[in-house]
């Protein structure tokens, strides 16, 4: 059956649920359930172990879901993993037709769900807002494409490009709107990461503090070739079950100076390095074989100078505040060697803004090296 406006309205309020959860490394889903052009049941996967937009949808139910068209914003599961398949509980539940957004790019669903619902006799139709859909679970696709995490680049800066005065001062240069947004930003991604000169400059928690908590926390990293990472830090105070902290650093770094981070709940991940500095692309294979699908990185310069030019960054964030630093030597978000031709510069895609208090944001991917922009 094709698509309608009404397969639109209903996908949109999906999509909507879909955006509450905090899911990770799963992605976000939504349902709801439509009867005779009534809503009769909504639901939404709240975070991972936790059931999914499906079951959430047919536990709110206030009548029969016989007949009734299911509106899902990703393609239901069909494999066993912390909960059963999606496809077996709509199938039970007797839905007439099952109307899905994208098709989930993990490997064991991947079309598999559509066609378990067609063989079972539903009406299936695929493909109702389907780039909304993608944009919105951006780390899940990437991840499960690229067997890489989504990195995003967060900076906060002036008018005039400085993250800070030119005696290294940057609290705070942002309001406290855009400092909420953040938080809300860590608590959706797998992880948080920073230079450890960051580290040593901001002494940040980097925690999600919101109220209420997230259900779960970012893992912590801190990207330290040398290990100069401060046992009393405020990262390192605030190791908890809940907010593991990641030093990743050199094969070549002390090994006291790791055993003392290791002996107050810190792990200490020795990679290959480049330039005696850790390796960012053996980074990302070690993150993802963790299942970290999303990273925030909340700085400094030069790490994501090297996170772009590396070709590891997706997309970038930055929070502009109407502030004039000035200052040669005031940082600014991305240095490393820099360019030396115009026609050499990353591009990136479209632009998108928005506004938080007097801040504005300015968000769009990155296009990797060798890729014409946009």
């Amino acid at each position: 059956m094709a698509a309608n406006s009404e397969d639109e309205k209903w996908m949109r309020r999906a999509l909507l649920l879909a955006a509450k959860g905090y899911t990770r490394p799963n992605p976000m889903v939504g349902c709801v359930l439509v009867k005779d052009g009534r809503k009769i049941g909504e639901g939404y996967h709240h975070f991972a172990g936790q059931p999914h937009a499906e079951v959430e949808a047919l536990r709110s139910l206030t009548e029969s879901v016989e007949g009734a068209t299911a509106y899902v914003s990703l393609e239901p599961c069909c494999h066993f993993g912390r909960t059963p398949p999606c496809t077996d509980a709509l199938i039970a539940s007797r839905v007439k037709r099952v109307v899905v957004a994208a098709v989930d790019p993990d490997a064991r669903v991947s079309g598999k769900g559509l066609e378990i619902l067609r063989a079972a006799g539903m009406d299936v139709t695929s493909g109702v807002l389907a780039e909304r859909a993608n944009q919105l679970n951006a780390a899940f696709v990437h991840y499960h494409t690229q067997r890489s995490p989504y990195t995003i680049i967060k900076a906060a800066m002036t008018v005039d490009g400085k993250i800070a005065t030119s005696t290294g001062k940057s609290r705070w240069i942002t309001g406290t709107e855009s400092r909420r947004e953040v938080h809300k930003m860590r608590a959706r991604s797998s992880a948080v990461m920073v230079g450890v000169g960051t580290l040593l400059a901001d002494d940040a928690t980097l925690t999600a503090r919101l109220s209420p908590p997230p259900p779960v926390q970012p893992m912590r990293i801190v990207v330290d070739s040398r290990l100069r990472t401060p046992v009393d830090c405020s990262a390192v105070r605030a190791i908890s079950e809940e907010a593991q902290l990641l030093i990743a650093t050199t094969e070549g770094a002390s090994y006291d100076a790791g055993q003392r981070l290791i002996d107050v709940g810190a792990e200490v991940l020795r990679l290959p390095s480049t330039d005696n500095r850790v390796d960012l692309r053996h980074l990302m294979r070690a993150l993802a074989e963790r299942s970290i699908i999303s990273i925030l990185v909340e700085g400094g310069a030069e790490l994501n100078a090297s996170l772009i030019r590396g070709n590891l960054a997706q997309r970038m964030v930055v929070f502009v505040a109407p502030l004039l630093f000035g200052g040669k030597e005031a940082r600014t978000p991305v240095e490393g060697g820099g360019i030396d031709q115009v026609e050499s510069a990353i591009r990136l895609g479209k632009l998108v803004s928005k506004r938080y208090g007097a801040d504005v944001t300015l968000e769009a991917d990155i296009v990797p090296s060798g890729v014409s922009g946009s």
